[in-house]
């Protein structure tokens, strides 16, 4: 599937259409993300995101046009890598991002970065590339795997559990999560279910569940994004295990999936905590221009996939105007990027030297909000401009 966006300061439709060649003062765009799929519910939640930056950019980066041209990639590794070559090669496009999934990403950016594009991912983190496979062309925009459950490994610590009982799906990230919340809870991890996952991803948890309850762990500690996540917390809900043990989540419970919680009456989800290091409910004006307009477009709260790719946009505008609008000054944009400098909805960061955020991460609750909408509450920070563990394996 290839949707191709053309953008100008008169176009605020931003209807995704096929367009022809663009003249040389526009900034070419690539996405990869899941078009098709059940996963197409992330990856059009990312769309969401770039969408509505357009609108507040006027279809501009930096006083170029911009012509966004999203691939599928079928949430598939190998079709993730095909879609980077024609991107690369064909479009010959100027920056690839999207990138919802760290398998895809990790099959994808070689293609991108040996063809000397910029690379930069509005979710995945995979720890490879924050490590000892980082690259000058290649950004994050969103967070390091890691991060996020290490973050709540410290919740897990503060809220006195003992021990923990580990679920995520098998695959680099889920692999990424577990590690993560494994590095800082001081307690004892009382077994780990790395679920099938890809095309025919399980979604009958009954077997690890029953698992988790005979450990006798105090809590559960579960990454599961998407259409897994809606089927774990139902079935989570449904087995009773609230009583026994507490439910401590990341990447699980989001903007998309409350509505729907809130609609199956899910009370269970009511009082569920993870970490991110946004939310929508902080207090910039960037984040509540942001939030408001996602809301009155989409009827519902944003999810961090739509925040991450609207940041990514932003950010790109800003490295098209540091270099005024001379795409060949590469140097110029990574000095740029580098910088951080520009109107985010997490509000102030950094990066690192391996071209990671340097970010605070908070402690989250989902509360009935004064609309009545099911929402995130912020409670407190958890970590505070937190360095990823793997910066220190880059060598640049």
């Amino acid at each position: 599937m290839i949707k191709k966006l053309l953008a100008s300061a008169a176009a605020v439709g931003f209807a995704l259409t096929a367009t022809t060649a663009l003249a040389a003062d526009a900034v070419k765009i690539g996405v990869i993300t899941t078009l098709t799929t059940p996963a197409a519910v992330l990856g059009n939640e990312q769309m969401n995101g770039f969408n509505l930056a357009m609108k507040h950019l006027g279809g501009k980066a930096g006083g170029l046009d911009i012509e966004l041209i999203a691939e599928d990639d079928g949430f598939k590794p190998d079709i993730g890598k095909q879609k980077a070559e024609k991107l690369v090669k064909q479009d010959d496009v100027d920056i690839v991002t999207g990138l919802i999934w760290s398998h895809v990403m990790l099959a994808s950016t070689p293609t991108i970065l040996k063809a000397g594009k910029f690379a930069i991912s509005a979710n995945a983190g995979h720890s490879k590339l924050a490590g000892k496979n980082c690259h000058e062309n290649f950004f994050n925009a969103s967070w390091q795997n890691d991060t996020v459950p290490m973050a709540l490994g410290h919740v897990l610590n503060s809220e006195g559990m003992n021990s923990v009982y580990i679920m995520a799906p098998n695959y680099a990230a889920g692999k990424d999560m577990a590690n993560g919340v494994a590095a800082t809870f001081k307690g004892e991890i009382k077994g780990k279910d790395l679920t099938k996952w890809g095309k025919d991803a399980q979604l009958d948890f009954s077997a690890e569940l029953a698992k988790a309850k005979a450990s006798g762990a105090d809590a559960l500690f579960v990454f599961y994004p998407g259409k897994a996540g809606g089927a774990f917390m139902k079935q989570f809900g449904q087995a009773g295990l609230g009583d026994s043990m507490k439910l401590f989540t990341v990447f699980t419970v989001d903007g998309i999936s409350l509505p729907k919680f809130q609609a199956a009456g899910m009370n269970s989800v009511l009082g569920s905590v993870d970490t991110m290091h946004w939310n929508v409910d902080f207090d910039n004006e960037q984040n509540k221009r942001f939030v408001a307009d996602f809301r009155a477009e989409h009827g519902r709260y944003p999810s961090f996939y739509a925040a991450q790719a609207y940041d990514t946009m932003f950010m790109i505008d800003a490295a098209v105007a540091a270099v005024g609008g001379d795409l060949s000054n590469k140097d110029g944009m990574r000095e740029a990027m580098m910088k951080a400098d520009y109107a985010s909805v997490r509000g102030d960061f950094s990066y690192g030297h391996n071209h990671f955020p340097v970010q605070s991460f908070y402690l989250r609750e989902v509360v009935e909000g004064e609309d009545g909408a099911w929402v995130h509450k912020t409670k407190k920070v958890v970590l505070e401009d937190f360095v990823d563990p793997h910066a220190a394996d880059c060598s640049m």
